[in-house]
This record gives C-alpha cells, structure tokens and sequence, in this order.
C-alpha cells in the first residue's frame, strides 16, 4: 500500500496520544516514505515541519504563531500565516 506524501497531524490531548504522534506515527511515515510530515499543536500554538531527508523525515523548523508563515515544496503557491491556523 502506498503512503501519501504529505501528512498533517493535530496533537490530541494526552501524554499517551502526543507520544504516538511524535515517536510511533513519525517512524511509521518515514518508513513508508511520506515525503513531508506536519504536526500541529494546538496549545503551544506551533506547527514542526519534518521533511525527508536522507530516507527519513527529519524535523527542519517548527514555526510559532507570531507572524510565521508555512510553505511547502509539495505545495507550489502555498503560503499561508499560522496566525489563520489558530484562530
């Protein structure tokens, strides 16, 4: 089964949950060979950006909310503030 390229996942609330996000399901992704993995944590207001690199997703920046704003190589003219994500 293929994997997409490009995943985006919102933190649920919990330890347990946070855990599986940022340790199970990033191994999972890089394995599978997911391009560009997002995780976006709703309470710190912050969006890490893992790419592939080297055969694995690797964690290049994590934006704040504070006048940042996301872009993607997947996504050719996307650009959009983290300030419209936590509204």
């Amino acid at each position: 089964m293929a994997a997409p390229e490009f995943v985006i996942e919102v933190l649920s609330a919990g330890t347990e949950n946070e855990r599986r996000d940022r340790e199970a399901k990033l191994k999972l992704y890089s394995i599978r060979g997911v391009q560009e993995y997002w995780i976006i944590n709703r309470q710190l207001k912050q969006v890490e950006i893992y790419r592939r690199q080297q055969a694995m997703l690797k964690l290049v920046t994590a934006l704040l909310y504070d006048a940042e704003t996301i872009t993607s190589p997947l996504l050719p003219n996307f650009v959009c503030s983290l300030s419209r994500l936590f509204v």
